[in-house]
């Protein structure tokens, strides 16, 4: 696979080079050159296959050939060893669940096959790299625990101060390690400033950089995987399109979706469901891209004021604001809806939905009610309502029970560093230490 920058000013490079890059020197996000399409019915014979066997079908679809093929299936099915079960709520809408891994939240597909590609890669080089990512939540704890312990790898994550949960908080700030947790005061959009500029610091070229976030096109091309899950979950071949409803912050997921679709996944629609900070349902309606502070919200891990992956979801779209409007059905949700979704979810029929996965639920049933939609519509859940335990407990009155794993989160040590400022000078001396640890 050859991949060329959004910004079309670095030289193409392959899927390795652009693997341990994340971020193309001209400041861009690589994207492939060409997407290959599946061979027909292709999709549709992998009816009852479990995530890990479609994960290596669409995978080595992509990027097996760059890879030896036994090297790559193991490390797939490594990555993938966790289901991700499709709920119908009925009146032809289903939630997509993607929190069965060990961060409980859907990031975990795409952190660790990163974390094990990267490993494979360095090792086959003999060189070392630091991780460096910004988060506005589940992403931090997944590459966090999908890096943990992996050899040659320096992992620093980034997050806003008081603006992830306290759980997902101690996800990335608890393991040490090879792992360093700092905390920013600021948002998320601070964060993810402070990372973008580290990248272009020809004075950190020593430390071998690279992002884990959806910047890095190895975070984003396995979540196409769960889609054609999903797909085949909902009827696959017998319920033809599907329109998924895909909860949109950063828009990586939203992007490794449309990738899906591009090779041949069946899908007729996507309602890119933002919470109160819109900016992408905003440029669909008005064509006028408006990057603005990220306002908290009980989503949080949407809250993103300034979208990495809009590049790239334009460039899939040959730049086109027809060709996205087409393809792309915008909608802000906001908080009281938000909290009505939990509730009413609940009330249907006691299935229980966290934040994020409310907003895509909304999302869909408004898509539905103003466009007399009728396919088959798969709202994406993307992290265990336990997570959420306080706003849940607001809704519903009780705390979901946390997985075994994670019930003694409370007692574990948290080991964040902190930033006194967002100054780029602080943070630079920071990451040095960091990296040298």
């Amino acid at each position: 696979m050859i991949l060329r920058s959004t910004a079309h000013a670095s030289p193409d490079v392959t899927f390795a080079d652009a693997l341990l890059r994340g971020l193309a020197p001209d400041g861009g996000l690589y994207l492939p050159v060409a997407l290959p399409t599946l061979p027909p019915g292709a999709p549709a014979s992998w009816q009852g296959l479990p995530v890990a066997d479609i994960a290596s079908r669409v995978l080595g679809h992509l990027v097996g050939d760059e890879l030896h093929r036994d090297a790559f299936d193991a490390l797939v099915r490594d990555a993938f060893d966790f289901p991700s079960p499709t709920v119908p709520l009925g009146d032809g809408l289903a939630v997509l669940e993607l929190f069965h891994g060990p961060t409980l939240a859907f990031k975990d597909f795409g952190a660790r096959f990163l974390a094990r590609a990267f490993g494979h890669v360095l090792a086959a080089r003999g060189e070392r790299a630091t991780i460096l990512v910004a988060t506005s939540g589940d992403t931090g704890s997944a590459v966090a625990l999908g890096f943990h312990g992996v050899p040659r790898v320096r992992v620093v994550v980034l997050y806003p101060a008081g603006k992830v949960s306290r759980f997902q908080e101690a996800q990335m700030a608890t393991l040490g390690g090879n792992v360093t947790a700092v905390r920013v005061p600021g948002a998320f959009d601070d964060c993810q400033r402070l990372v973008k500029r580290a990248f272009l610091d020809p004075s950190l070229a020593d430390l071998k950089l690279s992002s884990a976030n959806s910047i890095n096109i190895g975070r984003l091309l396995p979540q196409a995987v769960y889609y054609f899950a999903g797909w085949l979950a909902a009827g696959g071949p017998e319920a033809g399109e599907v329109v998924f409803s895909v909860p949109s912050g950063n828009l990586g997921n939203l992007t490794a979706g449309v990738i899906a679709q591009r090779i041949g996944l069946p899908v007729g629609r996507f309602v890119t469901a933002c919470n109160v900070n819109d900016v992408l349902p905003e440029y669909l309606r008005t064509g006028a891209y408006r990057a603005r502070p990220a306002r908290p919200t009980l989503s949080n891990a949407m809250d993103v004021g300034d979208p990495s992956n809009f590049a790239r979801l334009a460039a899939l779209h040959g730049g086109t604001l027809d060709a996205m409007r087409a393809n792309l059905w915008g909608v802000s949700v906001g908080e009281e809806e938000t909290r009505q979704a939990i509730r009413k979810t609940y009330e249907a029929g006691g299935y229980v939905i966290d934040p994020h996965g409310a907003v895509a639920l909304a999302g869909a049933q408004r898509f539905r009610r103003e466009t007399g939609e009728r396919r088959t519509i798969v709202a994406l859940a993307t992290a265990h309502p336990a997570k959420f335990g306080d706003v849940i407990r607001e809704e519903l009155g009780f705390v979901p029970d946390l997985p075994e794993p994670w019930r003694d989160w409370t007692s574990r040590p948290l080991l964040a560093r902190d930033l006194a400022t967002t100054e780029y000078e602080e943070f630079r001396d920071s990451l040095r230490q960091a990296a040298a640890a």
